[in-house]
């Protein structure tokens, strides 16, 4: 499965080197040679910071009814709210309503699954470590992965909730897709079928920009993957056989025996951040510290409710974290490592601007190593479960597999550091295909946003879409990846063959901008992949869009007081002036008295 996320100008080509036949080989390498395979191709949604996870569209049933699904490899069954529930939250897209698909049959009752009370349907009960749970019955319908994909709509089992607890009822996504082991798996399912080959991969984008690719089938690995022995029988969860940590080049002093305590080292793509055993974490704590401790200012955390480790003055720019952090490898019983960038164990201060916490904490009561999605940010990782291992590669996420789909060969040469597609000195993305009034520059640089605008054109009439107006920023914040109350509506305009929306995007929360890095992923997601509105709402397009920069904002607040002070004074002091200047002319120029008889000169009639 293979899916596109990066920016590209209109009407560009894409050009091979000149040794284009030496990289042409090495693209049918990466994109595989197994003819006979099928792959479908995925968006990944949403981010690390905001959300918590990624999540792809799901299609099932006939006609389809479409879900955002997290992506979790520690889950083993797939699953969405049923419309029959009692106890489910409210998601992003309605329940699944079975009576309405024509190809919907409930599994029924037998001997190698848990039934209902009736006996006459399978049922599947899931718990999770954060105290959330997932209940239902098992039905088979088809399922499918969008347009993109060239996979075939495939019957599979999944799981019809009728229950729900924790945070899978109070989070935005629809359910859950399981790519774990396990006979319910999507994987497991589409692997014994055939139809793919039995390894899966996943991209998730970098820190502030989100979004990313799912893989689902075989792909042949770049020659510089770094590989980690995966024992599918250690555990029911993707194992890797990690031995030793090392922070600036330095190994910490820790037993190799520390990471394979109760289920070993485990990479989980459902999991946020990362959890060391209490003894590893508090030797990468201190060696982190010691690194940064002539350099930033230890600060407190964005949550009071939580001790995270925060450091401030490192700057906004992501790609220059790695002047003031170190580098942090991963060591393999086989030797090789993974590097990780300071993206891939820090996470943004929401609060302070240029601070940056740890993202990797103290397993206090589980001496399991977790490794979750932080970890593996703008990395394609590889979950080659035939040959028992997982693969890592560097790469820009953002752009990954629609270079792959369109054959760009620039594809394979990673990215040491994260690019900004609008800084103006990448090299790694092409310009944006841009509006009359959007430009490159406005985004150049560091800066922070307090406002994005753009106009959208849509072809139903300015009265029907009235009604719709809710409904409509809930698809731009789905589709820009931001919450729904920063969506809002500026105007609606009637124009010829349709009307002209004005929307805003402001900053999450109680916060006071949009960081730089965030803006500039909701620009690109608005510029390449535009917002995909139901078929109801007729055809849309982008007109214009533009960034309001924070000190554009900002000098108004905080010069307002004296600002209001200084007009004050000016009025006082001008109202005075003119209550004495008039007092004085009616003193000095009013009439005399005179007697009646006395002489005066002749006054001339002055014309009009």
């Amino acid at each position: 499965m293979i899916l596109p996320l990066i920016l590209r100008a209109a009407n560009s080509t894409l050009r091979f080197p000149a040794e284009g036949d030496h990289w042409r080989r090495r693209l049918r390498h990466l994109q595989g040679s197994d003819d006979r395979k099928q792959s479908a191709r995925t968006r990944l949604y949403d981010d690390l910071l905001s959300n918590g996870y990624y999540t792809t569209r799901l299609l099932i049933g006939t006609p389809p009814q479409e879900f955002a699904l997290i992506v979790d490899s520690g889950s083993t069954v797939t699953y969405v709210p049923c419309s029959t529930c009692e106890q489910c939250g409210k998601h992003q897209d309605p329940r699944f309503q079975p009576d309405k698909s024509s190809t919907y049959q409930p599994v029924k009752c037998n001997a190698d699954c848990a039934c209902d009370d009736e006996k006459n349907q399978c049922t599947y009960e899931r718990q999770y470590a954060e105290r959330s749970s997932s209940s239902g019955v098992l039905g088979e319908d088809l399922i499918s992965f969008g347009k993109e994909s060239a996979l075939v709509p495939q019957r599979a089992v999944f799981g019809c909730e009728n229950s729900e607890t924790g945070d899978l009822y109070t989070q935005r996504a629809d359910g859950i897709m399981g790519l774990g082991r396990g006979r319910l798996s999507v994987m497991d399912q589409l692997v014994e079928k055939g139809v793919i080959s039995d390894s899966f991969s996943l991209c998730y984008g970098g820190m502030g920009v989100g979004g990313g690719a799912m893989v689902l089938g075989g792909i042949s690995p770049p020659p510089d993957m770094v590989f980690s022995y995966s024992d599918p029988n250690r555990s029911p969860y993707y194992n890797l056989d990690l031995k030793e940590i090392h922070i600036a080049g330095k190994k910490l002093p820790l037993d190799a025996r520390i990471f394979n305590g109760k289920y070993g080292t485990v990479l989980d793509s459902g999991t946020t951040y990362a959890y060391l055993p209490t003894t590893a974490f508090d030797s990468f704590r201190d060696a982190v510290m010691k690194h940064v401790d002539s350099l930033l200012k230890q600060i407190p955390g964005p949550d009071p409710s939580y001790k995270d480790i925060c450091f401030s003055g490192a700057g906004s720019n992501v790609s220059h974290l790695s002047e003031t952090f170190p580098e942090v490898d991963m060591v393999f019983g086989n030797g090789q490592k993974l590097s990780l960038s300071p993206e891939n164990y820090l996470f943004r201060h929401s609060k302070v601007l240029g601070a940056y916490c740890l993202g990797i904490f103290k397993n206090e009561n589980d001496p399991t190593t977790l490794l979750g999605g932080i970890i593996v940010r703008n990395t394609l990782v590889m979950y080659d479960r035939a040959n028992q291992k997982v693969g890592f590669w560097k790469t820009n996420c953002s752009q990954l597999l629609e270079k792959l789909h369109f054959g760009d060969s620039s594809l394979l040469t990673p990215a040491p550091a994260p690019s900004d597609p609008f800084s103006g000195n990448s090299t790694t993305a092409p310009q944006p295909v841009l509006s009359p009034s959007g430009s490159p520059d406005m985004l150049a640089g560091e800066w922070n946003v307090s406002l994005i605008t753009f106009d959208i054109h849509v072809s139903m009439n300015k009265s029907d879409l009235v009604p719709h107006i809710s409904e409509l920023a809930e698809y731009i914040a789905r589709d820009l990846e931001v919450n729904a109350s920063q969506v809002s509506l500026i105007s609606l305009k009637s124009e010829s063959q349709g009307s002209l929306i004005r929307w805003s995007i402001s900053p999450s929360g109680s916060a006071d901008f949009i960081s730089h890095d965030a803006a500039v992923g909701i620009i690109s997601r608005l510029i390449e992949h535009g917002v995909h509105l139901p078929e109801k709402f007729g055809t849309s397009k982008l007109v214009d869009w533009k960034v309001e920069h924070l000190s554009e904002r900002t000098w108004w607040r905080g010069h307002q007081s004296v600002i209001v002070v200084g007009v004050s004074v000016f009025v006082v002091f001008s109202f005075s002036a003119f209550f004495v200047w008039h007092f004085w002319r009616h003193r000095l120029g009013g009439t005399a008295y005179r007697p009646v008889d006395s002489a005066h000169p002749e006054q001339e009639l002055q014309p009009l």
